[in-house]
């Protein structure tokens, strides 16, 4: 199981925020009052405010519990980034080559959390509808099997959609899905191809094998309503709708729109030559 990291976050911002309203409704009052008192004492000496003693006493006066020290400090910065990560833009890394050659092992992406409707964090519930996925959109999800790791595929059935696949190739309600080879590669292993294939107003690269593998030699499928069919790019390599269903709606989490960063291994340089926007 992936590390619940929302969870986490939300756990984090909610103590560092019941630590901090506590200070406020029962702590500082008190410490108001030994700092009226330190103020009153110092009157009957000869200490200037800017002398050692008197702001000695002033600070141990108006010292805080370290609890809430560490809970004024980083309240706002979790809650920024929970919001952030919830509502807005989260990251994520790309750890397996199943959407190759669009996104590669290593590639780190931006992924859109609003566009599909903003979501609570943790449970996933849709409180704001926008917008619904589009066939060829690239979308991060829960998948049926392991709903508690994240996957990222393409939309390629929406609600009420027959897909078909037959001797690798896609049909979608009775059309095939239009594709151009681009480049056969008899030398590499797998044999592949690099094939431009259009789902609506989309246009993006895939890689099919030669020899189509288990998932595209024939399959017929009907897109149950509320639910999205996913395919990974690197078409002969991927686990996907194919193999474990259609996502429902709500394990849906946003829309992949940019990479930021290529990093493939720990001891490797950074790379931002890839990138840019996903088609």
């Amino acid at each position: 199981m992936d590390i619940n990291f929302p969870l986490i976050l939300v756990v984090l911002v909610l103590v560092s925020g019941l630590i901090w309203l506590y200070d406020i409704l029962f702590l500082a009052s008190a410490r108001k009052v030994r700092i009226g008192d330190a103020e009153e004492g110092l009157k009957n000496t000869n200490l200037k405010e800017t002398d050692t003693s008197y702001q000695t006493t002033m600070a141990a006066a108006a010292k805080e519990p370290v609890a809430v020290e560490y809970a004024k400090s980083f309240f706002p910065v979790l809650a920024f980034v929970l919001v952030l990560r919830s509502f807005l833009v989260e990251p994520f890394q790309i750890p397996s080559a199943s959407m190759v050659p669009t996104l590669q092992v290593g590639d780190f992406i931006l992924v859109n959390k609003y566009a599909y409707g903003l979501r609570l964090p943790v449970t996933n519930t849709k409180f704001v509808d926008i917008g619904e996925p589009e066939r060829g959109d690239v979308m991060v999800f829960f998948p049926p099997h392991k709903p508690d790791t994240y996957y990222i595929k393409r939309v390629i059935g929406l609600p009420g959609d027959e897909i078909v696949i037959a001797d690798g190739s896609l049909y979608i309600n009775g059309e095939k899905a239009p594709h151009q080879l681009l480049a056969s590669l008899p030398a590499a292993r797998p044999h592949y191809q690099v094939m431009e294939e259009t789902l609506g107003d989309v246009g993006h690269q895939i890689h099919r094998n030669i020899r189509p593998g288990a998932f595209s030699r024939s399959g017929q499928w009907v897109v149950p309503a509320g639910h999205y069919f996913m395919m990974g790019d690197n078409r002969d390599n991927s686990s996907d709708s194919r193999d474990w269903g259609a996502v429902p709606e709500e394990a849906i989490v946003g829309k992949a729109f940019a990479i930021w960063m290529h990093w493939e291994r720990f001891l490797s340089v950074p790379s931002f030559s890839r990138a840019g926007g996903i088609q």
